[in-house]
């Protein structure tokens, strides 16, 4: 139950002395809450047992103990305050004791930001509601007229700067003056157009680069390489630096620190597999956790219908057809690993903004036999001059 949901908000856990959220909070028999130490400490500093909200005076100090369910109500606000608290780059509520939640609204007219719960008064009382309300600024101030203290409502095209009432009818009387929303609307939809633009060139780089690796690949290395001998026994095998000790994994042995690299493996009739690539210093003895950070570039496929990058966290993935071949495509300097349905031409995949530091290995796992439900094997395939 969240304080938005429940229409519970901050202030019914304050405490009325210390002004915080209460801490073993205790009840008076008029009915008001406070800390234990805040009241036991102002009653103790005072020469009548009075309640500091309502005044009323007990004729014996009462014995108070800990308000067991005030406590737990305080407990779970806190903890979904925590959950709603703004995180680093986010706009905090200016209102908020304790915990600051994520701004929701800042006000031009108040020259505060609010969260959810606090911005309520400015869209239920009929003086407030003339306030106006932007997406949360961390400084407000920027938002304000320095030569008038009035917010910044309109943006004037003649001189390309934001400006305020009193300015459209001073200094810019005659410009061209914009509602400064309707600025920012455009600004932000030229920004997305541009920023979908360069993704699509991206994209058509990546095509390109890996249609130039087909037709420059040399068919006589590219023969087809066969993963077999696959089983569910578990064999003692001489110890190996080389050798993964509790996975089933295999590594190209050719390696790449530099420049651009493809390849295609066949996948058709598996239930599991991991194809990517990986550093070359991994760990190979001991337990294996597929992320980035591990050096490990992977997308895996688990139980014959789940696909899964393996990004920290795991991102599962939801492709329109099963894929037969998968290509993997890197660019070492550009920090980039795609994964591509070969036969569709689609894009599985992409890991971006990847920082490379050691050499690379195309890394393969058949993954285990299951019974022989997994038996198919993983095919390296020759990539053609002709495709």
């Amino acid at each position: 139950m969240s304080p938005a949901s429940s229409g519970t908000s901050e202030h019914h856990f304050l405490c009325s002395i210390c002004l915080e959220v209460l801490t073993d909070p205790v009840t008076t028999p008029c009915g008001h809450n406070f800390c234990k130490t805040c009241i036991s400490t102002h009653w103790n500093t005072s020469t009548t047992s009075r309640c500091p909200v309502c005044n009323q005076v007990f004729s014996t100090k009462p014995q108070l103990k800990v308000n067991i369910m005030m406590r737990e109500m305080v407990s779970q606000f806190t903890r979904e305050s925590e959950k709603k608290a703004a995180a680093p780059g986010e706009v905090p509520c200016d209102v908020c004791t304790g915990t600051k939640v994520k701004a929701l609204k800042s006000c031009l007219d108040c020259g505060v930001s609010y969260c959810e719960t606090h911005l309520e008064p400015h869209l239920t009382a009929s003086g407030l509601r003339r306030h106006q309300l932007v997406q949360p600024v961390e400084n407000l101030e920027f938002m304000m007229c320095t030569k008038h203290s009035k917010p910044l409502e309109l943006f004037c095209q003649s001189d390309q700067t934001r400006v305020c009432l009193m300015c459209s009818v001073l200094e810019h009387r005659s410009h061209q003056l914009v509602p400064l929303g309707e600025y920012l609307f455009e600004e932000k939809k030229v920004h997305l157009q541009q920023m979908i633009q360069k993704r699509r060139e991206k994209l058509e780089e990546i095509r390109e680069s890996v249609r130039i690796r087909k037709e420059a690949a040399d068919r006589a290395k590219a023969e087809g390489v066969e993963m077999t001998g696959q089983s569910d026994v578990w064999k003692n095998l001489p110890d190996n630096p080389k050798r993964f000790f509790k996975c089933i994994n295999v590594l190209g042995k050719q390696n790449f620190s530099s420049g651009r690299f493809y390849f295609e493996v066949q996948v058709k009739g598996k239930t599991d597999w991991d194809l990517g690539v990986v550093k070359e210093s991994i760990n190979r003895k001991g337990d294996i956790i597929l992320s980035p950070k591990n050096g490990l570039w992977t997308v895996a496929l688990r139980d014959g219908n789940v696909y899964e990058s393996y990004e920290d966290p795991s991102v599962i993935l939801h492709l329109k057809c099963v894929p037969e071949k998968v290509g993997v495509f890197v660019d070492y300097e550009e920090g980039v690993v795609s994964f591509y349905d070969v036969d569709a031409a689609d894009l599985i995949y992409s890991f971006t903004h990847c920082c490379f530091t050691h050499k690379l290995h195309p890394h393969f796992s058949p993954g285990l036999n299951h019974g022989g439900k997994n038996s198919a094997p993983l095919i390296i395939c020759p990539v053609n001059q002709s495709e």
